[in-house]
């Protein structure tokens, strides 16, 4: 069923009516499609704009850029047959109508020019299927082929054509439903779910690049669990994050049972969306238990333990991010920091926090001390909400005390004065191991206060800890 109808316009910007005045004059029909008409029907800002035109796509956007009077850039990608026009903070893609095929082993579409029904018809879903006239004869006029506006009033993510048809064309369609049900607080269509179950093996044909793009976009969500839990029940997730599937379930011995590290995740996850929109921080929560399935071990005097998870978990961390494509530098780095840190703050706020001991959070935290401190505190759950709370005051004391001690001791980019090659230069070293003994052994002076972070006194003290070492001082 298609229909047209008016609505009150989101086309009151100058942009569009410039478009549709080129498309009158070269005599052809421009529709603006796609996430724009969605977002501007749920009010949503959305400064990425669709432009699909019957007709050469690539001409028709040399021709609009022509009417900016170079006050815009533009991009011409030929061997796709698209175009970008970038103007002031606005990006608009035109493309020509197309129909699509596709091949079994292949995500990618033989493209041929087509109708604007065969635009439509390779559309995903329905909210993403409605079209918008710009020309002067129809301006402002909603296209929407497959009732969109029903489905975004009833809060329906539901494809346009036969799911497994669509599903099977094109696997990455599967991870968008999912992100676009998670963003919008949608649900997806009982018939387009169970086809994402049905389907689910061809996501081994998506590049790993391209799964990634959607992962990331679900995880900067409002609420991401949304996501992680439809992928968990579809079936998803099992094949594109198996360590993180890997957490679901609880384990019970002798009457002792552990919390499901899985919904633990997503919770820690929900909580800290609420204080950053940092990726990696909140990559960085979906990781922090990572290794608890490997390390988990039942002690009839304790119950359930993890130790190490930490460690292991912030070693874990590189390989996934391999796997995954996700960068390998200075932003995996600081995921595996956290991980490892993670659990450093909780411990200080269940204790009396001493100097000393803050000192060594911050040194080994450097500048992202504060970052963990957040972590941890999305890390704080429990159905006991008295428990939570106290948790909760507690680590804020540690926030202050953290605040306390940077003021005082400027230590957030600290250093102990002790170098390798002071020691190197100052004792007759035969074993290597004897360089960092010497040097983590002050360090740990230093942080106690009992010394000074001078290197007088510094080397001072290497010669006790060097002489138990058997190591001796160089002859001058």
């Amino acid at each position: 069923m298609c229909y047209l109808c008016c609505v009150q316009s989101p086309l009151d910007n100058p942009i569009f009516e410039l478009i549709g005045k080129t498309a009158d004059t070269l005599n052809l029909r421009a529709w603006v499609v796609g996430g724009f008409v969605r977002d501007s029907i749920l009010k949503r800002e959305n400064k990425d704009i669709d432009i699909v035109v019957v007709g050469n796509g690539v001409d028709f956007a040399q021709a609009v850029a022509k009417q900016f009077n170079n006050d815009c850039s533009l991009s011409v990608f030929r061997n796709f047959g698209t175009a970008q026009i970038k103007f002031d903070d606005w990006i608009i893609e035109f493309i020509g109508a197309r129909k699509e095929s596709y091949r079994r082993d292949s995500r990618k579409p033989v493209v041929e020019n087509g109708t604007l029904e065969d635009d439509q018809n390779r559309r995903d879903f329905t909210i993403n299927a409605m079209y918008l006239s710009l020309n002067s004869d129809s301006y402002g006029e909603l296209y929407d082929p497959f009732n969109g506006v029903q489905d975004l009033q009833n809060g329906i993510i539901r494809t346009c054509n036969n799911p497994d048809i669509t599903f099977d064309d094109d696997p990455l369609r599967m991870l968008r439903a999912i992100r676009f049900a998670s963003r919008l607080n949608f649900r997806i269509e009982l018939k387009t779910f169970e086809a994402i179950k049905q389907n689910v093996n061809r996501i081994e044909i998506v590049s790993q690049e391209r799964i990634t793009d959607e992962l990331n976009g679900m995880i900067l969500g409002t609420k991401p669990s949304r996501a992680f839990e439809m992928m968990s029940k579809t079936g998803l997730l099992s094949l594109i994050f198996p360590e993180m599937m890997a957490l679901h379930g609880v384990d019970t011995r002798n009457g002792k049972s552990h919390k499901d590290n899985f919904y633990h995740t997503l919770q820690v996850l929900d909580n800290i969306c609420e204080f950053t929109d940092n990726l990696w921080l909140r990559w960085a929560a979906i990781l922090h238990d990572i290794a608890k399935p490997a390390t988990k071990r039942f002690d009839p005097k304790v119950g359930w333990t993890f130790h190490g998870h930490e460690d292991r978990g912030s070693r874990m961390v590189k390989g996934i991010f391999k796997r995954m494509r996700l960068p390998l530098d200075e932003k995996m780095r600081y995921v595996s920091k956290l991980v490892l840190l993670h659990l450093r703050p909780i411990v200080l706020s269940k204790e009396t926090v001493t100097d000393s001991a803050v000192r060594r959070l911050i040194v080994d935290a450097g500048e992202h001390v504060t970052d963990l401190v957040t972590l941890c505190r999305a890390d704080i759950t429990s159905k006991n909400e008295a428990k939570v709370e106290k948790h909760l005051k507690n680590l804020v004391l540690v926030q202050e005390k953290i605040n306390e001690v940077l003021a005082k001791d400027e230590l957030r980019n600290w250093q102990p004065v002790l170098t390798g090659n002071h020691i190197k230069t100052h004792f007759e070293i035969k074993d290597p191991q004897d360089i960092g003994k010497i040097k983590d052994a002050i360090r740990e002076l230093i942080l106690d206060g009992q010394i000074p972070n001078d290197l007088g006194p510094a080397l001072s003290k290497a010669e006790d800890i060097a002489k138990s070492l058997g190591v001796m001082v160089r002859q001058a």
